[in-house]
């Protein structure tokens, strides 16, 4: 069984389109873990302060779990199990405010705590108060906090996990949770070399299985068995390459997220500033070199508050030798606008960000009225502060060869954007 579950593993691995390489080695995911640790802080705050209200809609919980649920098919729906269902009075955390401070107590439990012992132990805290509707779904807001401690959570995951394992694990119980928990640790343990200690990664597989993309390895190890499932496993790599090929020149003429990032990139060189790459995105092949070819190779300000966040942020422009922010660019394709605000905050609060700065959302022209509506969210109060712009996939392919060549400060690139 372990050598067909390797074989699985190799074959998902290869696969262009496994939650392996569409999610778990995807930039942005990484990108995503400081902002939605930072935005369930928050809700904390607002729980422990009386103002998280007693609705979903609204309130810094929808915010953080939306942004979740935009993390790739794997967490597709992960908001369904927090939508108020005023019929059934679930989950029921927004009426009954004993239940919405235990469930603030889990939250802050596990971003405090750094060992599995606690974050068991604050599981089994919520589980004896037997809060309806409040079930191992917020796995997928503590995977954030804890990605090597605890595994995402939903019904494809567990029925690949039984599927493999023969287990009978059982939706909406914390103690069948818990167990597949233990199960899948067990597992990633066996083909660690292959995995992850990022649970992700193994929950990803059991993704796979439970939605049907791969049929779990068989359980009668004969040879005609086993060889009629590796022949399955091959068809479905190779008709997945092929569907990732189409797909690649289908969208070749699209604005892709590195290429808006050279154009930034070049135009702020061209402007003389110092420009500084998202330290995660430094490596991407961009104009017959790297993206951050020419670029600062480590952030001017050592000591500067939320450095790990700011480092993530996808393209700055500094002032000649100094460690003064003149402009910070969010490149948002199509992921979370949540992501791109928080670190933008975190830059503002803890680096040398001046009346002068500018700070900047880069998106599609399709997405001006979503990033908009985001800004106008109660997580987002403090945004307004900041002055940050909209600057649009559109105006910025159309003038960034003339500011390059012809501009000498920030005042093209503010007349092409707009306020928010």
């Amino acid at each position: 069984m372990s050598n067909t579950i390797a074989l699985l593993i190799d074959h998902w691995k290869a696969d262009p389109r496994s939650t392996f390489n569409t999610w778990f080695l995807w930039a942005e995911r990484l990108k995503n873990f400081r902002s939605i640790r930072r935005g369930i802080g928050q809700v904390v705050r607002d729980i422990d302060a009386g103002t998280f209200g007693n609705v979903y809609r609204g309130s810094t919980l929808q915010t953080v779990v939306g942004s979740v649920a935009e993390q790739r098919q794997i967490f597709k729906g992960a908001d369904h199990a927090f939508l108020w269902k005023p019929k059934l009075r679930i989950p029921d955390i927004y009426e009954n405010a004993g239940n919405q401070r235990a469930f603030a107590r889990l939250l802050n439990a596990c971003d405090c705590c750094d060992t599995a012992q606690a974050v068991i132990e604050a599981i089994r805290k919520i589980d004896a108060l037997k809060i309806k509707g409040l079930g191992p779904a917020v796995a997928n807001l503590l995977y954030f906090i804890h990605p090597t401690l605890v595994c995402p959570f939903n019904t494809a995951i567990v029925n690949g996990f039984n599927a493999v394992t023969g287990s009978n694990v059982k939706l909406g119980r914390w103690d069948h949770y818990l167990t597949m928990r233990e199960g899948l640790i067990r597992l990633n343990e066996q083909h660690r070399h292959k995995l992850s200690n990022d649970l992700g990664a193994i929950a990803g597989l059991m993704f796979d299985v439970g939605s049907g993309r791969y049929a779990a390895p068989p359980r009668l190890q004969e040879p005609a068995v086993v060889a009629l499932w590796e022949t399955d496993l091959q068809r479905i790599r190779e008709e997945s390459a092929a569907a990732q090929k189409q797909w690649l020149l289908a969208n070749e003429s699209d604005a892709t997220h590195t290429q808006i990032q050279g154009w930034l990139r070049d135009m702020g060189m061209s402007l003389g500033f110092d420009v500084w790459i998202a330290s995660n995105d430094r490596s991407r092949a961009y104009a017959n070199g790297f993206l951050a070819d020419g670029c600062l190779q480590r952030w001017p300000d050592a000591t500067a508050q939320g450095l790990d966040s700011v480092r993530l942020i996808d393209v700055v422009w500094l002032i000649r030798d100094s460690a003064q922010v003149a402009a910070a660019f969010e490149v948002e394709h199509s992921t979370s606008i949540y992501s791109g605000i928080v670190r933008m905050l975190d830059l503002a609060l803890g680096t040398q960000v001046g009346a002068a700065s500018t700070l900047f959302l880069v998106a599609p022209d399709n997405r001006r009225e979503e990033v908009a509506h985001q800004l106008k969210r109660p997580a987002f109060s403090r945004v307004s502060e900041l002055g940050i712009r909209y600057l649009s996939y559109s105006q910025l392919k159309e003038h960034r060869e003339a500011i390059g060549r012809f501009g000498s400060s920030l005042k093209p690139v503010l007349e092409i954007s707009q306020l928010l």
